[in-house]
């Protein structure tokens, strides 16, 4: 093995790796003492630094090597969603510095920064091994990060269940990883596939998929396994809830393609109307179909903004879950511009609820009332993240369900798939009526008298026009971004 190679292949995962080292050290040395505001805007500035620097490198390097044996494979639509990914905690990072949850900025810096790093190896890994020790990887500094406000219980008792749930989940993802390797006597996952090609759906293998999928369900937050997200969602401190549903998003799903499509290529099956063979394809279209009947029906009912967002979280899964199941390279594109878009939207519906939360002290609908006269630009924000969530043109979120549908739709040219499409635009029309609650209270009710106006930190509300213009653009000229998947 030549580690200067590996060193070159990983530089950028490096450069995030001494970034969270040196913004860890600064908040312990130079600026102890300091107050928080200067903490966090000091260790903000330097975490993104380190992030443009990590994106910069990723994006004009143009490498495709796979020296390593699937361990760590660079091309440049990975270098691509690693630049994305970075992005995404660019963006999480500017919309944490006002908090207050916290004394220990550093430590929660260096936190989103590790998490980072280890779903950018994420991305990269071709091997059941390196996934999971990547997957793991990340999800470890999730966890801590669900649980760093300790002035709230809930931050705890979210962080204890997703642990748990989590702890389970790789549980039965390493178990169907252990028969993968004793079917194929090798973790890569060209390897598996070519083990298991032509041999059909042995028990063994039926149940190493289905562990698999219980495993990477937990991960995306797919029905049935999505007991968790809510909690997470509304315990966890704000930004970091925002970057569980953002880059982790990212990565969950382009690693879930990955595993599906490259190491059970053997066994796809069908999923279509009267059409079913047994393969994973029925298996994901069954998780898709709940995921999207639960989530949608379920966030109606919901009082809480971020646990509304839980739920449609849980429903855009399902979306997604289309662009793996139709295996097509239209769908992966399909797939991967809806993920973006859908975390860059997210990550933006989670910064207006934040500096509402921190306003008034909770994440309430009933605190979102006359919102467009305490804060007119935060609402126009929350108006285009929304309608952006619920598929409204020319928004980036109409275009990324307009071209998942599509691809389904043409899937194999017989409309086998039809059924889920129809589904998926019967709980896209329900979403619309909680996606408006939000919206009706910040645009038609009236706050109590005397409530104070908002205001918004500057650079908060700079982030936010930033990805608001960024769902525009992307809605109106989706190629910006197509051209790079």
């Amino acid at each position: 093995m030549n580690y200067l190679q590996l060193l070159q292949l990983s530089a950028p995962e490096t450069i995030v790796t001494v970034t969270l080292l040196v913004v860890l050290g600064a908040d312990l040395t130079v600026l102890r003492g300091k107050s928080l505001a200067a903490r966090f805007h000091v260790g903000a500035l330097l975490a993104i630094l380190g992030c443009a620097s990590a994106a910069g490198l990723a994006f004009h390097r143009h490498l495709a090597a796979n020296p390593f044996d699937g361990f760590l494979v660079v091309s440049p639509q990975i270098d691509f969603v690693k630049v994305v990914i970075l992005a995404l905690t660019v963006f999480t990072i500017l919309i944490s510095t006002p908090a207050k949850f916290t004394d220990h900025v550093g430590e929660y810096l260096s936190l989103i920064l590790l998490g980072t790093v280890g779903l950018m190896f994420l991305v990269s890994a071709e091997d059941l091994l390196m996934i999971f020790v990547s997957l793991e990887f990340a999800s470890f500094s999730l966890y801590i990060l669900t649980a760093f406000n300790k002035h709230n219980e809930k931050s705890a008792e979210a962080a204890l269940k997703y642990f748990l749930f989590g702890g389970m989940s790789a549980a039965f993802m390493l178990f169907g990883f252990s028969l993968l390797y004793g079917i194929a006597g090798s973790t890569n996952l060209g390897a598996v596939a070519t083990a298991i090609a032509g041999k059909g759906l042995d028990p063994l293998l039926l149940i190493a998929l289905v562990t698999t999928v219980i495993g990477f369900g937990f991960k995306v937050a797919a029905v049935p396994f999505h007991l968790w997200a809510p909690d997470a969602y509304e315990g966890a401190p704000t930004p970091s809830a925002a970057f569980i549903g953002s880059g982790s998003k990212v990565a969950s799903f382009f690693i879930l393609a990955k595993i599906l499509t490259l190491g059970f290529a053997g066994v796809i099956g069908s999923a279509g109307y009267h059409q079913f063979i047994s393969g994973w394809t029925p298996v994901i279209a069954i998780v898709a179909a709940l995921s999207m009947v639960i989530g949608n029906l379920t966030a109606i009912v919901q009082s809480s903004v971020k646990r509304l967002l839980a739920y449609s979280a849980i429903a855009h899964a399902g979306y997604m879950l289309l662009g793996v199941l139709t295996n097509t390279v239209d769908s992966h594109r399909a797939l991967m511009f809806y993920v973006i878009t859908y975390a860059v939207t997210t990550i933006g519906a989670f910064g207006v609820v934040f500096v509402v939360e921190e306003a008034t002290g909770s994440d309430a609908l009933a605190n979102f009332k006359g919102l467009s006269k305490r804060a007119p630009g935060l609402a126009l924000c929350l108006m285009i993240f929304l309608l952006s969530l619920g598929g409204i043109p020319p928004l980036a979120g109409f275009i990324g369900k307009f071209f998942l549908f599509a691809a389904t739709v043409d899937f194999g040219n017989n409309l086998g798939l039809l059924w889920l499409v129809i589904l998926a635009i019967a709980m896209s029309a329900v979403s619309f009526y909680y996606y408006l609650r939000v919206l009706k209270a910040a645009y038609v009710e009236d706050a109590a008298d005397g409530t104070p106006a908002i205001k918004v930190p500057l650079l908060t509300f700079l982030a936010l026009v930033l990805l608001a213009f960024l769902v525009i653009l992307l809605g109106c000229a989706p190629s910006l971004l197509t051209q790079f998947l």
